[in-house]
């Protein structure tokens, strides 16, 4: 068998004969490890098929959608953002960093699975079937006479496994200790990773199988081999959160069965990660009393509307030569469009100012209808006046200091009348469009920051 050295992008799976400074597929820096690579075992995969025992083409009229079949693994949030449910023959990618709760949902989803009479395979790779069960003890998970626990590693014994028990959902745990004996490279390479996980989800579509696959999250927050598995893959699922905070976001970025960008809100405790069903009361309930710089406004993620706290503080810079900008959870090149806008179009005086942005709760604000809202906290807190307290603001700003309509508006307006607040100031366009509908909370049109100044100051 022959056996020659290549080099492998950890970042996107690119290989070279020959070590590169720079990935010319990714264009990222220092991301090639070498690699042994077998030619004889390249051409022998652990699925291979005959010619004569593939499947026959067939009308596309034809075809049976067992797709729609969803398996409903009764924790909300979960199912909500998979579309409705865990699609028979899917493949999901679980990602996040370590101790974040990847194993901990797996768990939970397996118990939930198994009481609706399914038969689950829980592969764990990283630690013992004791371990395994004082963990799934903790989470309640080990009443159920249907759920089944393996410790391997090697790819052609979990193959095995899966021929003998024919189970209807799998958990990988993890792909990155996962490897295939026909592959000469080490376990979490990119080879080893990408051939792995293209195996098993062969094998899951052919058989009908849902699969979770688990993946680590490197230092720079990707999965190893991101962009590979990401397209083997139907469903990638990320796990989001600080870890001294309680709460973790789950939010799917790819899903072939349901819209992207849809996230669950989830706290964990003492017997496992429970749903957070209003997070916009979460997110807002330790918010400061008439406190300058402190302003709500509403993103939409996926389908769901959630309201956020916006925190800016501006101070007098100290250091001299270029003031501090600093932003948790919103865009730092947007954040300097704001505050460019704030000098040239209303004449503050920013220059010799630190300022600082943060999303309270964790949370990552990209919709643009969160504009309006960091620009009045950076005006609250230069000014040291608060915003009244209830008070709701959306809109994108342009150059111009403009406030540019925004999407899903009336989903927007609903959740801030959910919770109490009194008064929402929304683009001048988006009040046109409403046309006198929900009036259960007052709606102030703006054309501009200036309007907006002038509405929203105790």
């Amino acid at each position: 068998m022959k056996t020659k050295t290549i080099f492998s992008c950890a970042s996107c799976g690119y290989q070279s004969a020959k070590w590169l400074g720079r990935c010319p597929d990714c264009e990222s820096w220092n991301t090639f490890a070498e690699e042994a690579f077998s030619e004889a075992a390249s051409k022998q995969p652990l699925l291979r098929q005959s010619h004569s025992g593939g499947p026959e083409p067939v009308l596309l009229k034809d075809v049976e959608d067992k797709q729609s079949i969803r398996l409903k693994t009764n924790i909300g949030e979960f199912d909500r953002i998979l579309g409705g449910g865990v699609v028979r023959g899917a493949v999901s990618l679980l990602g996040g960093d370590p101790g974040i709760g990847k194993s901990t949902i797996s768990l939970q989803i397996s118990h939930q699975l198994a009481k609706s009479g399914l038969k689950i395979l829980y592969v764990s790779g990283e630690e013992s079937v004791q371990q395994t069960k004082m963990r799934g003890e903790r989470l309640g998970a080990m009443q159920s006479d249907s759920i089944y626990i393996v410790n391997q590693t090697d790819l052609s014994l979990v193959i095995e496994y899966l021929k003998k028990i024919k189970p209807d959902v799998v958990i990988i745990d993890s792909i990155q200790v996962i490897y295939s004996p026909d592959i000469s490279s080490s376990p979490g390479s990119v080879g080893q990773v990408r051939e792995c996980a293209n195996i098993l989800t062969q094998f899951a579509k052919a058989n009908g199988i849902s699969m979770f696959i688990i993946g680590h999250v490197t230092k720079e927050g990707t999965i190893a081999g991101p962009r590979v598995l990401e397209h083997i893959v139907d469903t990638v699922l990320y796990f989001e959160g600080e870890s001294h905070s309680s709460y973790r976001i789950l939010r799917a970025v790819k899903n072939r069965f349901g819209s992207t960008n849809e996230i669950g809100v989830f706290q964990m405790g003492e017997e496992g990660l429970s749903e957070v069903k209003n997070p916009s009361e979460i997110f807002l309930s330790q918010r400061p009393e008439s406190s300058a710089g402190s302003v709500v406004t509403s993103v939409v993620e996926g389908s769901r509307p959630m309201l956020l706290e916006v925190q800016a503080l501006t101070a007098r810079s100290s250091f001299g030569g270029y003031p501090a900008r600093r932003s948790e959870g919103f865009d730092y090149n947007r954040l300097s469009m704001m505050v460019a806008v704030l000098e040239k179009r209303l004449g503050l005086h920013l220059e010799n100012e630190d300022i600082f942005v943060n999303i309270a709760g964790g949370m990552r604000a990209d919709d643009p209808a969160c504009d309006l809202a960091v620009v009045m906290a950076i005006v609250s807190s230069f000014k040291d006046k608060p915003v009244k307290r209830d008070v709701l603001l959306i809109g994108e700003v342009g150059l111009s200091s403009e406030i540019r309509s925004v999407s899903h508006i009336e989903a927007r307006i609903n959740e801030a009348h959910k919770l109490g607040l009194q008064q929402c100031i929304i683009p001048k366009n988006n009040l046109d469009g409403l046309k006198g509908r929900l009036k259960q909370i007052e709606l102030v049109g703006v054309k501009n920051i200036k309007e907006a100044l002038e509405e929203v100051f105790v």
